[in-house]
């Protein structure tokens, strides 16, 4: 009698999915500000007064732009928050007191994956059996909605200010130590771009894009964006 050897991959697959895209979001959100206005303000200010006034203008920014930043990821994550549960009970209510529209609405959805009517209704006579699943389907495939994660608002907040603060140290850390203007301006430049491309290379390997592609696609766009906010205080300054 003759044994089938099994794979050691078939007993132990697993799937590796990166499920923390909301944290990297807030992240890209919080750094990528954080690194281009302080870095314009820092480079605007540089060419009329001294490193010290930078220095003091940049901090004043970054805690302003950190306490904004994160007041808007927190209104932000809050309104999601709220929108889901609207939605969430005025689902519940609809399976109890319009059962055949939502039947109408199961077929629907199961007909965009071409899935035939007598295959689909044994799955809806199981969900009309679970009213909680019935809600969790619709919300997942009717609106195409997912419930946000507990403490959602406060973490977003959180992360996009102190991303914020991170980003902005960088481009006005050469201000701090060094005594030219022209200098730490070109030192602002070179460190900034490195972080956008350190920073794009770590999403990239996260989210499975790539590290290189995101490395060069974050640096273009953030250095694309600190030009056009560095020119802008440029021309402000000479107005």
């Amino acid at each position: 009698m003759h044994q089938v050897a099994s794979h050691p991959h078939d007993s132990f697959h697993r799937e590796h999915h990166f499920e923390s895209t909301d944290t990297v979001r807030d992240i890209v959100i919080g750094l990528s500000d954080g690194l281009t206005v302080p870095f314009a303000l820092a480079a605007g200010l540089g060419a009329v007064t001294s490193a010290r006034l930078v220095v003091v203008a940049g901090l004043a920014e970054i805690a302003a732009g950190s306490i904004a930043m994160g007041l808007g990821g927190y209104l932000a994550a809050r309104g999601d928050s709220e929108h889901y549960t609207s939605e969430r009970e005025r689902e519940q209510i609809e399976i109890v007191t319009r059962p055949e529209d939502e039947a109408a609405e199961i077929y629907e959805i199961f007909e965009k994956y071409r899935v035939p009517r007598a295959a689909a209704t044994p799955v809806l006579r199981a969900l009309q059996a679970n009213p909680a699943a019935y809600v969790d389907f619709m919300m997942r495939f009717e609106l195409g909605l997912e419930e946000p994660a507990a403490n959602r608002a406060h973490r977003s907040a959180l992360t996009i200010a102190a991303s914020y603060i991170a980003g902005g140290f960088v481009p006005l850390f050469p201000y701090m130590i060094l005594p030219s203007n022209a200098e730490a301006l070109q030192l602002s430049v070179a460190i900034t771009l490195v972080a956008l491309a350190g920073f794009g290379a770590i999403k990239g390997r996260l989210v499975g894009t790539g590290s290189l592609r995101s490395a060069l696609q974050t640096t273009l766009i953030g250095g694309a964006a600190a030009a056009a906010a560095y020119a802008l205080a440029r021309m402000l300054n000479h107005a």
